[in-house]
């Protein structure tokens, strides 16, 4: 481009007589060849370019460039997708409300999916499995032994990398652990903090148990309702992780996200809110709760359980207090008539599931209140070590609110009794702190990683994730709970799983359904 210029230059300041003479063709060509060998100053008085141009040329292709690079940057960062939700669709078997990014400019937005993204997680995991008090260990609980029973289907078959894609289908996320190291790999979005939530569980187990947890490939759902039911599945059933599962289906039960918090309802981490719940619960005396049986929930999310209980709000005729729960009135006012400490005050706690299984559930029991199970379709992870009528009083559905009102009467009459089948269901969740929602963890996530066949690999779409590079995508809000719910290395080693043992299992269900017909005819 610069030789161009000069030349035009030289041409430009020639004498006009050179010009004028046909025969000066030759030394014209000769003075411009010998003006190019030997530049020598052009006068001040000469015309020539602005002296400006070439520098407003260069600035002007620069950010010609720079807005080039800029758009191109921001339609990548569009094309990522986080587990903050990010550039995610909902799940299209559970539609939902896509979830309101912060209001940000596109740039803005665009540079922290970046950053958050692929310059946060710089460290190395921790590699080395630290020393453990052996002393410390303990036995799981009884009902770790349900991993065993969840992991059943797979046992002889095993787990190809090929059986695992399939379950693609019907999961929001994939999540591969190798070497400490945690990857993502996204397909839809979740429902409001679920997925981010989940994983930050995840990253605490890493970082309570460095260098203990096996490489492990797994698929997610994060949606309420299973989808591998054992009817369609029986022959090559997909190993799939979700919230809870049914006796018809083969989804894996694992630790739902509210154990680490849920901002959207304002409820802090699950030790924080036993603590609390149990606090509340002593601000009355037995004798002194009222004589109830009470709920508290939304009963407005396609639940026919909760639909019918709405007709046994009548103290006088069924011994029953309902009260409707709105979420958005209540973050409206601060959550000050939702806070679950101040819901201990009546003697009987009702638990009726909702669109499918309902994280009430623990919080309920953790009020010392004699808990009426409306007998539930779906079961978490933890729900099967309940005992009828030693932990909870179990409630058949069929004419539903006589069948509460007898188990109030029951209680109002074998008050001892009552009080003492509700302090047996609050003991329960005391033990169940998040140490033992770790173990379970633990070992779920050990012992299916000995049913791969293969050795995990990060496939080219997944991402690794990380606790910095969580915090950094998180909103302030979410930030807060993340950081409140974080863990620390553990002092001892995880509980010592029991071994598989069908016969255990079958005689707790046995158990089950014999308390059940007994309260049926009684």
């Amino acid at each position: 481009m610069l030789f161009p210029l000069f030349l035009f230059g030289v041409f430009r300041n020639w004498p006009k007589k050179h010009l004028q003479s046909p025969m000066a063709l030759p030394t014209r060509f000769s003075n411009a060849y010998h003006a190019i060998r030997y530049p020598r100053p052009i006068a001040h008085n000469t015309h020539r370019f602005p002296s400006y141009l070439l520098p407003f040329v260069c600035v002007l292709a620069f950010l010609s460039l720079t807005a080039v690079f800029i758009s191109k940057v921001q339609d990548f960062a569009y094309q990522t997708k986080t587990v903050a939700g990010h550039n995610l669709d909902p799940t299209p078997w559970h539609i939902f409300e896509p979830k309101i990014m912060d209001a940000q400019t596109s740039y803005a937005r665009a540079s922290k999916i970046l950053q958050c993204q692929y310059f946060t997680c710089r460290s190395s995991a921790e590699s080395h499995i630290p020393q453990l008090d052996l002393s410390k260990s303990s036995t799981c609980p009884e009902f770790f032994r349900w991993i065993h029973r969840d992991l059943e289907p797979w046992s002889k078959t095993k787990i190809s990398s090929s059986h695992l894609l399939e379950a693609k289908d019907f999961a929001a996320f994939r999540v591969i652990i190798i070497a400490g190291r945690l990857y993502v790999d996204l397909y839809y979005a979740c429902v409001q903090s679920r997925m981010i939530i989940t994983v930050w569980g995840l990253l605490q187990l890493l970082k309570r148990y460095p260098g203990m947890v096996p490489d492990v490939d797994m698929m997610f759902d994060c949606m309420d309702k299973p989808s591998i039911n054992r009817t369609e599945h029986t022959a090559r059933p997909l190993p799939l992780f979700r919230y809870c599962t049914t006796t018809e289906h083969f989804d894996i039960p694992f630790p739902d996200w509210s154990f680490w918090g849920w901002p959207e309802v304002n409820l802090g981490p699950w030790d924080e809110e036993f603590r609390e719940i149990k606090r509340g619960s002593q601000s009355r005396s037995w004798q002194n709760k009222w004589p109830y049986a009470y709920w508290k929930g939304n009963p407005y999310v396609a639940s026919p359980v909760r639909t019918e209980l709405l007709q046994c709000n009548d103290t006088e005729a069924w011994r029953i207090q309902i009260f409707s729960q709105d979420w958005g009135e209540e973050a409206r006012g601060g959550y000050k008539q939702s806070k679950l400490s101040s819901q201990c005050n009546h003697r009987y706690k009702i638990y009726a599931e909702g669109y499918a299984w309902s994280v009430s559930l623990k919080y309920i029991f953790a009020c010392g209140s004699l808990t009426l199970l409306i007998t539930p379709q779906y079961e978490d992870f933890f729900t099967r070590g309940l005992i009828p009528k030693k932990n909870y009083w179990p409630v058949p559905r069929t004419d539903l609110c006589q069948s509460l009102k007898h188990a109030v009467d029951w209680g109002n009459t074998h008050s001892t009794e009552a009080e003492a089948m509700g302090k047996e269901g609050q003991h329960f969740m005391e033990s169940l702190s998040m140490n033992r929602v770790y173990d379970y963890m633990y070992h779920l996530i050990t012992e299916y990683s000995k049913l791969l066949d293969y050795n995990p690999v990060v496939p080219p779409s997944a991402q690794e994730v990380c606790i910095d590079s969580l915090l950094c995508f998180a909103e302030p809000k979410q930030r807060q709970f993340l950081e409140w719910s974080a863990t620390s290395l553990s002092p001892s080693p995880p509980c010592t799983l029991h071994a598989a043992n069908g016969r255990i299992l079958r005689r707790w269900m046995r158990l089950k359904e014999n308390v059940m017909k007994d309260i049926i005819k009684s």
